[in-house]
């Protein structure tokens, strides 16, 4: 297991410079990333962060996209982005030696995006697309209207691509006006990863952020939680695809270790209770399986299970008697030992690249402020 040290420190102006150095890793990442999602989008904008994320990769004031990518992949590196629902994330990794090339490409794209009409048309038309491949796999649009119902009324509920229509309508008066207001120096926050130096971490930063409009840090409204929710839509396919779940405890809270070792009791592995009860005793489904899904200031435990429609009434029935055995008899010490041990296995197994160790030190930082070392999560 490769151990981690973290530092983490702000730059003249206050933005957070978070670091893990990794002993004995040869690669090395770097990524920015900006307090702003689709939580944060009304619903005339509902999908324009993400819109925004797809459009700067077109061309900045210095390299084309061609470029871009010819420069990334010349130093054995790969360059990437994500929206999602609470921010918006650029990042590259690469060699050691070819480390600059990563700093100055996700600085160029984040700094310097000259989002032109014609890219920003195109990247709509790639966009679009996108959505329509989410729509058309149900496994994966279940989540997707699992969260818009769970959370109804609160943008915590949009997913992160927006509507077909509302992309459309989008040009580029309004990614300018959202890039202006939400790319500033109180969104910033930098991450770097794997042979990395925090001195040259917080100088990257610096040259390149802190001459950035100040702006203002966004500010969120929490969800309600509704009780009894349902939502049935009816649609044109072999199966019924089906989420059943509740509020659970957001990122920061202290008992979120404890959520996640009961998710695993439930619904991870094929010796959890879910797939012992619908798929191995009743042949229910096919695949069942349990989430979480955390965000700074509301989360929520789900099962996801699809099945055909002459077997879906008793599937839910059944998820719901697994439920109530849980509430009634607790958790037995012999399955709390396995779902441990499973949930530190995965943790270790996905913690064993720079690009996977990255993602998990910047959204856990994002989420609660309070960046932790692999060795602090296990």
């Amino acid at each position: 297991m490769v151990k981690g040290t973290i530092t983490m420190e702000r730059t003249s102006r206050g933005i957070p410079v978070v670091t893990e150095r990794l002993d004995g890793c040869q690669s090395a990442g770097f990524m920015i990333a900006v307090n702003t999602g689709s939580r944060d989008e009304t619903e005339d904008i509902w999908g324009l962060s993400h819109l925004l994320e797809h459009s700067v990769f077109r061309a900045t004031k210095n390299r084309s996209s061609f470029q871009m990518s010819k420069e990334m992949e010349g130093a054995g590196g790969e360059l990437n982005a994500f929206t999602a629902k609470e921010l918006t994330a650029y990042h590259a990794v690469t060699l050691t030696q070819t480390s600059e090339t990563a700093k100055s490409i996700v600085a160029d794209i984040v700094c310097n995006p000259l989002l032109k009409a014609e890219d920003i048309e195109m990247e709509k038309k790639i966009v679009i697309q996108e959505i329509g491949m989410c729509e058309n796999d149900p496994s994966s649009y279940i989540h997707d209207l699992f969260a818009e119902t769970m959370w109804k009324g609160n943008e915590l509920g949009h997913n992160e691509a927006g509507t077909v229509d509302i992309v459309k309508r989008m040009g580029e008066a309004d990614l300018r006006k959202y890039y202006d207001e939400r790319y500033t120096v109180s969104n910033f926050a930098v991450f770097a990863c794997g042979d990395v130096d925090p001195a040259d971490a917080m100088a990257w930063a610096e040259e390149n952020l802190d001459s950035m409009p100040v702006g203002s840090a966004r500010q969120r409204v929490a969800p309600v939680v509704k009780e009894g929710v349902y939502n049935h839509i009816v649609r044109k396919e072999d199966h019924c695809y089906v989420g059943m779940g509740f509020p659970a405890y957001p990122a920061d809270h202290p008992d979120r270790t404890a959520l996640s070792m009961l998710s695993a009791v439930i619904g991870s592995g094929s010796s959890s209770r879910m797939f012992q009860q619908v798929r191995e005793e009743k042949a229910l489904v096919y695949s069942v399986y349990n989430y979480t899904d955390q965000n700074s200031d509301a989360a929520s435990m789900a099962t996801f299970f699809s099945s055909t429609e002459d077997n879906v009434l008793e599937a839910v029935e059944t998820v719901g008697k697994v439920y109530k055995e849980i509430l009634d008899g607790g958790v037995k010490q012999e399955e709390l030992d396995k779902a441990r041990n499973l949930v530190k296995g995965a943790t270790i197994r996905r913690m064993e690249s720079t690009d996977d160790r990255l993602y998990r030190l910047a959204r856990n930082t994002m989420l609660t402020w309070k960046p932790m070392t692999l060795e602090e999560r296990l």
